[in-house]
């Protein structure tokens, strides 16, 4: 595969070369390396997605296995090592080297896994006589406690280190060209990153964390959430300052000229407000059905489309700022709705359900959600538009929801099984992981076993917490690493050893300085 790849990257330079007939820069050939890209399937996209989620499952086993053959606390450079090996690592390999035996990776991650939970249920130390039908009796029966919904922590960890991975990786050979951005239509792992971050940080916006903020005066409320893109205006306006004064390589119709990321964020953040003045905020899956269907009627029946494909005067032109940048002005409507729908499952995530019944009925509900939507992606792509990335369409507003929904069905299962390997063990201590609470009736007879003196009084030495409290500084040092190595090493010759050496060192460094940080209790918040 990656030999294939090569060769037709050589074969697209050598093309270049006679049709040119002069040399290309290395920014040109960076630049032509990843785009005119059609992505791959939804399925191999979902394989991946579902993972990490394995990896997060056989972390904690590992974590419960270790404590009760070592009987030792864990050290903080202990767990960041485990947390990096068992997450991290096969993330890089599975997005690289790995890329072409995903479901050999998760039959082999599953068996290992499944191994773990049966060493785990053979030496349980809780309820040690009684058959396994009484002890999920008993199990059903406990309740929840968190001040935050691990799965959602994982989600947004996970579709973090992902997008940090891809954005260096997509630069070298040995990143498969089908997992890059597309250029018009498909489906690209990376395609999936920008969607999954803008739903990722909606479940836990303000408005679902703090629905307080939104009672009392509508211009306050407003004027704060003007007030909290202010920084995302001086990161969007550096970004494009440093990448224009160096000549970093562009792909340009992913946003245009001028456009990134941050400014779509930052128009997100600015319409989604003045919806939720005028809607109610539960009615938000509404919101972002109507946007979404409306702004694909648009591009169906009215010039919107051939705007942000040809421009204004159907050549491709890029003189004047709406032309330059109509990729990422125009697509921002599309990220509006992920944004109103992520906002929905997070209202409905965070309700305050306390038993394991009620999880295992979330976890259900949402997994029948992804299958419906994606029931629907195809209904869509078969009589509407394929995916498109690039417009932000109905199609890909779908894709992003339902892989959302997938990921997040799929953490919040291994939190109830992570949950009952804890409920064998007294004394099992996870970081990010539900603290179980024995029923009223039994409370005083067993609590003792299911909240340990440790986990409520030692720090959460957690490489997953650290990345999800510390999303943004990640986000922006591996941008500025990203950059930095570009500039010095030659992605494009590299070879795979040394790409992957590159890869997991790059990831290693963000991820001790993200942790060492956090452990210092350095933070930057912006919204």
């Amino acid at each position: 595969m990656l030999i294939t790849q090569e060769c037709c990257f050589s074969q697209i330079h050598s093309f270049a070369l006679v049709f040119t007939g002069r040399k290309m820069s290395q920014k040109q050939m960076k630049e032509a390396f990843v785009s005119n890209l059609n992505g791959t399937t939804v399925l191999e996209i979902t394989q991946g997605l579902c993972f990490p989620a394995f990896c997060i499952l056989c972390r904690g086993f590992l974590i419960i296995f270790s404590q009760y053959l070592c009987s030792f606390s864990h050290t903080w450079k202990t767990r960041f090592f485990i947390d990096f090996v068992v997450l991290i690592v096969p993330m890089v390999a599975t997005l690289t080297i790995w890329a072409s035996f995903i479901l050999l990776e998760l039959l082999a991650v599953i068996i290992f896994g499944a191994g773990l939970f049966y060493q785990i249920y053979r030496r349980r130390t809780c309820y040690a006589r009684l058959p396994f039908q009484k002890i999920l009796e008993k199990f059903f029966n406990i309740s929840l406690e968190s001040e935050y919904i691990p799965a959602i922590s994982c989600f947004r960890v996970i579709t973090s280190a992902f997008t940090a991975i891809a954005i260096l990786a997509v630069d070298f050979p040995f990143f498969p060209r089908r997992f890059a951005k597309t250029e018009l239509y498909g489906t690209g792992a990376m395609d999936f990153g920008v969607g999954g971050f803008v739903f990722g940080t909606a479940m836990v916006c303000l408005e679902v964390r703090r629905r307080k903020c939104m009672e009392g005066s509508k211009l306050h409320y407003f004027t704060n959430s003007l007030y909290s893109v202010w920084p995302l205006i001086f990161l969007g306006i550096g970004r494009l300052a440093i990448i224009k004064s160096i000549g970093y390589q562009e792909h340009l119709t992913e946003y245009g000229v001028h456009w990134n990321f941050f400014f779509t964020i930052i128009v997100v953040k600015l319409i989604t407000p003045l919806l939720f003045i005028i809607f109610p905020l539960n009615k938000s899956w509404i919101i972002a059905l109507s946007v979404t269907v409306l702004y694909q009627l648009a591009l169906d029946f009215t010039s919107l489309k051939r705007l942000i494909l040809y421009g204004t005067d159907g050549s491709g032109t890029r003189i004047g700022l709406l032309n330059a940048n109509r990729e990422g002005i125009i697509s921002t409507l599309g990220y509006v709705a992920i944004h109103m729908a992520g906002v929905q499952t997070g209202l409905y995530v965070h309700k305050n359900r306390s038993h394991i019944k009620d999880l295992i009925k979330v976890a259900c509900f949402l997994l029948l959600a992804a299958i419906s939507l994606f029931i629907s992606l195809y209904v869509v792509q078969v009589n509407v538009e394929a995916v498109s990335r690039r417009m932000a369409n109905l199609a890909f507003c779908i894709w992003i929801v339902a892989s959302s929904l997938i990921l997040l069905s799929s953490l919040l299962l291994g939190d109830i099984i992570l949950s009952f390997a804890k409920f064998l063990i007294k004394g099992a201590l996870v970081p990010c992981s539900w603290k179980l609470i024995q029923s009223p009736v039994t409370r005083k007879k067993h609590s003792e076993y299911l909240i340990p003196e440790a986990e409520r009084m030692e720090p959460r030495l957690c490489l997953i917490t650290a990345l999800n409290r510390k999303q943004l500084i990640f986000f922006l040092l591996s941008n500025i690493t990203t950059g930095l190595i570009n500039l010095m090493v030659d992605t494009l010759h590299s070879s795979t050893l040394w790409a992957l050496f590159v890869v997991n060192l790059y990831m290693f460094s963000n991820c001790l300085i993200v942790y060492v940080l956090y452990l210092q209790d350095k933070t930057i918040q912006f919204w």
